[in-house]
This record gives C-alpha cells, structure tokens and sequence, in this order.
C-alpha cells in the first residue's frame, strides 16, 4: 500500500510569487520604456535583451526553495 504525501504549500506560494515578480518586473521595463524608445533602435537591443534575461535570475533560489524548502542547493 502506498503512501500518502501530503501536498506542501511552497509550491503554490512559489508560483504566486513568481507571478508577483513577472509583474513588477514588466512595470519596472514598462516606465523605462519611454526613456529607453528614445535612444537609436541598435542600443534598445542590447538593453531589451539583457531585460529579457536578467529577470530570471533572481527567481533561482525561490525554485530551489520550492523544491527542497532551503534556499540554497
């Protein structure tokens, strides 16, 4: 006969954070917007692109956390 695990609250408080953070991180790039669309079109990219990347990583402990329920791995 199989255990039962009981389903743990990290999980669903990790999604909502990550959800938390997508948004306040597209209104941070969203007030920039009009300071960056002002500069030529070849150094938008480079600043849309790191934009676009950096905003992972601050969500690499709060997955490890998920997961284990330690920040660290």
């Amino acid at each position: 006969m199989a255990q039962r695990v009981e389903p743990s609250w990290r999980k669903p408080a990790g999604a909502l954070a990550i959800i938390a953070w997508i948004l306040v991180w597209i209104v941070l790039i969203a007030t920039g917007s009009h300071w960056i669309g002002q500069l030529w079109i070849l150094a938008q990219l480079p600043i849309y692109l790191v934009a676009g990347i950096i905003w992972i990583l601050p969500l690499r402990p709060l997955l490890i956390w998920m997961e284990t329920g330690r920040w660290r791995a």
